[in-house]
């Protein structure tokens, strides 16, 4: 495992204590996405099916436990917590998120490393991780101020992205044959989408104000 690879992780990590703080510790999920969260929980239950039939090691184990368990609480508290349920802002938060879900099923089923049960569901995870943050951003548009956890938190999402991406590159460069144009495709695809968020987010921080996104 190379730096960018583990900087990738722990920001991925960060991204989901950071979530996790605000829902649990204040009792609110305002300004989270709903529809974002149920994608990515489908994302990780897809993924990490081969949790029950290889090893690779506790690193990587321990890592699709916390990203499975945690994705699965999210979507629980927001559902069914009887304070955290009462802060969603259901009345925003409406893009039709199985939109995207059908269109990356099928995208899986024609392009694929491998014509496997557990290889199209591992590509579709790909499809579907690469736009899965779209509601959120959505929502945020729509509601336009954004507070610091959950600004905080989209962009460790983003910036987790972006790492993987200097992976990719360092790999590429040090490893013989390596070559995953699916998973590349896809990353730089769901980096991109980031792109207008990280502008008005580091603008936000260089002037010390609070985070607005244009209507």
């Amino acid at each position: 495992m190379n730096i960018f690879r583990l900087a990738g992780d722990m920001t991925h990590l960060m991204s989901i204590v950071v979530l996790l703080l605000k829902i649990h510790t204040i009792k609110s999920c305002a300004g989270i996405s709903l529809k974002t969260q149920e994608l990515y929980a489908i994302v990780f239950a897809t993924r990490y099916l081969d949790l029950f039939t290889v090893f690779h090691s506790v690193y990587n184990t321990v890592m699709k436990l916390i990203f499975l368990g945690s994705s699965f609480s999210i979507v629980w508290y927001m559902r069914y917590h009887k304070v955290v349920r009462k802060t969603y802002d259901k009345e925003h938060d409406t893009f039709q998120h199985y939109l995207l879900i059908v269109p990356c099923f099928l995208l899986a089923l024609f392009i694929n490393y491998k014509f496997t049960f557990l290889e199209v569901l591992w590509v579709f995870s790909l499809y579907l991780e690469a736009i899965a943050i779209v509601p959120q951003l959505v929502l945020l548009q729509r509601t336009r101020n954004v507070d610091n956890l959950t600004g905080n938190y989209v962009f460790l999402l983003g910036a987790y992205r972006g790492l993987y991406l200097l992976n990719w590159i360092y790999r590429y460069l040090t490893e013989g044959h390596y070559q995953q144009w699916i998973t590349w495709t896809a990353g730089i695809v769901q980096t991109a989408i980031y792109g207008d968020f990280f502008y008005y987010y580091l603008k936000s921080w260089r002037n010390s104000e609070r985070l607005q996104l244009p209507a």
